[in-house]
């Protein structure tokens, strides 16, 4: 099963038969066949009409609008999960203090040793470079998440960890597109523009896949609960930051595939965007790397990010 992504502007998506044909301007673009997708992800204005919308209900397809920058509009989401008692044992789950306590250490120290691995990683091949600080001080936060005796105070210490490896990330970028640490409202540089964007995919992924277990992506146990805020996928997006989107970016940025004319000015929200013709180029390596098979190191499996 495969995501599509959608960026031609003015595109509409037809129905026929069990296909879905993509045209513009009379122009056939892509036609695909439904049982072939489980994902639609549609970036900026493209149009999809009624009998499509229903075929993808239908066909269990999740259909995702986002704005150019990866900025999520909306979802339609097929009627999947009917798992009433799920749904209420999480909302029970979410008041309980120390469950919730328990399942943030979990999510945090999940992300402190992702981003540990990543600058242990590049001190070993650069070791010239100074990560060495950035890790030890990492190591000491990582050591301290157990005994963190509040939610308030371990979102510090995360806050902590995540400026610490950043300022060590940014060490790791060798090549034409520097990192000036972490500007996220809005992103002010390649860097951080694909960060920011590939955190919204993932995200995006994680939402939908709650949804279709029968979970409320809404209600979580680290991030605090606000109005529409996916706060359960939040909490899992955490230990996905590193391996799936940092590693991923770190790659275009050093080995070039991501270059300064791939971005322009983001006029709905300031700082900078892919442009429309770099997207494709994103999305083939997104894919790529999160279909990527590699063998789990505590069950020995072979596994995808994905997966």
């Amino acid at each position: 099963m495969a995501t599509l992504y959608l960026t031609e502007q003015g595109a509409v998506v037809r129905k026929t038969g069990e296909r879905l044909i993509v045209e513009k301007e009379g122009q056939e673009l892509l036609e695909i066949e439904c049982f072939k997708l489980d994902t639609i992800l549609i970036f900026g204005t493209v149009h999809v009409t009624t009998p499509a919308l229903i075929l993808l209900l239908e066909r269990g397809i999740e259909l995702a609008f986002l704005s150019m920058s990866g900025r999520l509009r909306g979802q339609l989401t097929p009627p999947k999960a009917k798992n009433v008692l799920l749904r209420m044992a999480q909302y029970q789950k979410c008041q309980d203090r120390a469950c919730a306590l328990a399942l943030a250490r979990c999510f945090v120290r999940g992300k402190v040793e992702n981003a540990l691995a990543l600058l242990t990683r590049q001190h070993r091949n650069y070791p010239e470079r100074g990560f060495d600080p950035y890790r030890q001080e990492l190591q000491r936060l990582l050591h301290r998440i157990d005994t963190v005796p509040a939610l308030n105070a371990l979102r510090g210490l995360e806050g902590t960890a995540a400026r610490i490896y950043f300022q060590g990330l940014g060490l790791a970028c060798r090549q034409d597109l520097a990192f000036p640490g972490r500007r996220r409202r809005p992103p002010t540089d390649p860097v951080n523009a694909l960060l920011s964007f590939g955190y919204v995919l993932v995200n995006t992924e994680l939402a939908s896949l709650l949804d279709a277990m029968g979970y409320d992506p809404y209600i979580g146990f680290y991030h605090q609960l606000d109005y529409g805020r996916p706060s359960l996928a939040l909490d899992l997006l955490e230990e996905f930051r590193v391996p799936a989107v940092d590693r991923l970016v770190l790659n275009l940025a050093n080995l070039r595939v991501m270059q300064q004319d791939d971005f322009v000015t983001d006029e709905e929200r300031g700082g900078l965007r892919l442009r429309r013709q770099a997207l494709g180029k994103f999305f083939r390596a997104y894919e790529e790397h999160l279909n990527h098979e590699f063998t789990d190191r505590l069950s020995g499996e072979t596994t995808t990010l994905r997966k």
